[in-house]
């Protein structure tokens, strides 16, 4: 017990306890900054990793449509719905599924 007073009284301890404890908690790059900023790093590269696939993806696409007839023709009738003058065209939506009640559901309502 006597060692505990002594080690607080000491200044230079005292010093070092304030200053590891402002370092910890109160300075501008404390620990929770830190974790915070880690964060923000780790889903940063996950989005630069998701955009880059994304723009191999985009350049792919723009090769084939630059180079290929059938694509660019392709790629007009599912995007813009473009058609030859003698076809007709169908666009089907699908209906949204209407919730099924059960036997069970119906009485405690």
């Amino acid at each position: 017990m006597d060692r505990i007073i002594a080690l607080f009284k000491n200044k230079y301890f005292l010093v070092s306890l304030a200053f590891v404890v402002w370092m910890l908690f109160f300075d501008r790059n404390d620990l929770f900054s830190q974790y915070e900023y880690r964060q923000q790093v780790q889903k940063l590269r996950s989005e630069k990793e998701f955009y880059a696939l994304e723009t191999g993806q985009v350049k792919k696409d723009l090769q084939e449509l630059s180079t290929k007839q059938a694509t660019i023709e392709k790629y007009a009738r599912e995007k813009y719905l473009m058609k030859k003058p003698d076809e007709d065209i169908f666009v089907i939506i699908p209906e949204e599924k209407k919730e099924e009640k059960s036997f069970f559901s119906s009485l405690f309502e």
